[in-house]
C-alpha cells in the first residue's frame, strides 16, 4: 500500500517575543492510501500547525514532506486534496450553493459536473431545506456541514479534516461519520484531526498521538488499545500517554 502522507523529520519553529518556540519536533509519519488515520493529542501540541505544514500553508524548516507523491507545493498535489479548517469562517452574504459553486470553479470543477455534486452535497450534509439561505443567519453546526461539503467538492482523493465535529449534534455525527466511512469504501483516504476520541475510536484504522510537538505513539486503532479483550477505552489510553509524556 502505497502512502498518500509521507514526512521525514519535520520540524516547524517561531519566533514569540525574544525566544524561539519549536511547535514540531521531528515527526516522522506516513498515511496510507484508502486509510482514516486519527491525529490526537492535548491542546497546544501541534495538531492544526501539522496540518498547515501539510497543506503548504506554512513552511516547514525540512523539505521531505509529500503528498501524493508531490511536494506539497507543487499544484497538481493540491487538486488531490479537499480540506475542512476547524473554524469555517466563510463569506456570510453567500448561500451553500453560491459558496460551493465558488469553490468548485476554483477547483476546475465543469458547470455540468459540478452542478450534480453540488446537489449530492448538499443531500449527504443533510443542508436540503436550507441551501438557498445566508449562511450568516447559520449556527456552528450548520456551518461545519457547510464546510465539510466544501472540502468534497473537488472529489479529493485526500481528505483532511480539523475538528469536523466540533458543533455536531449526535445525528449529524452520525451522518458524517457514514459519509467517512462511504468516501473510505470508494477508496479515498481521511486525515482527521479530533478531541472527539469516542468518534476516532469508532471509525479510525490507525491513529497517531501527539504531545508537545512530537508523535508518542502511532500504530493500528486495536494493536495501541491492546485488542478488543483488553478493554482499553483511546480516553483512558490518552490519558496515560500524555501523563507520561507531560
Amino acid at each position: 500500500m502505497q502512502p498518500i502522507i509521507k514526512v521525514k523529520d519535520l520540524y516547524y519553529s517561531y519566533k514569540d517575543r525574544h525566544k524561539t518556540v519549536e511547535a514540531i519536533r521531528g515527526i516522522d509519519l506516513e498515511v496510507n492510501e484508502g486509510e482514516i488515520f486519527g491525529f490526537i493529542g492535548p491542546n497546544g501540541a501541534g495538531k492544526t500547525t501539522t496540518i498547515k505544514l501539510l497543506l503548504g500553508i506554512l513552511i516547514p524548516q525540512t523539505k521531505d514532506i509529500t503528498i501524493c507523491s508531490r511536494s506539497v507545493t507543487d499544484p497538481e498535489a493540491r487538486r488531490k486534496v479537499g480540506y475542512m479548517p476547524e473554524t469555517a469562517n466563510y463569506y456570510r452574504y453567500l448561500t451553500p450553493i453560491e459558496l460551493l459553486t465558488i469553490y468548485g470553479k476554483v477547483s476546475g470543477v465543469d458547470t455540468k459536473t459540478l452542478k450534480t455534486r453540488i446537489d449530492q452535497l448538499i443531500e449527504q450534509v443533510d443542508l436540503e431545506n436550507d441551501a438557498m439561505r445566508l449562511m450568516g443567519t447559520f449556527s456552528k453546526g450548520m456551518m461545519q456541514k457547510v464546510s465539510f461539503a466544501q472540502a468534497l467538492v473537488n472529489d479529493p482523493d485526500l481528505l483532511i479534516l480539523d475538528e469536523p465535529t466540533g458543533g455536531l449534534d449526535p445525528v449529524a455525527r452520525m451522518k458524517m461519520r457514514s459519509v467517512i466511512l462511504r468516501l473510505k469504501a470508494e477508496g479515498k483516504t481521511v486525515f482527521f484531526s479530533s478531541h472527539e476520541l469516542s468518534e476516532v475510536e469508532l471509525i479510525c484504522d490507525r491513529i497517531g498521538l501527539l504531545a508537545k510537538g512530537k508523535i508518542v505513539s502511532i500504530g493500528a486503532v486495536n494493536d495501541v488499545l491492546g485488542g478488543k479483550a483488553s478493554g482499553q477505552s483511546l480516553e483512558r489510553y490518552f490519558l496515560e500517554k500524555i501523563g507520561e509524556n507531560t
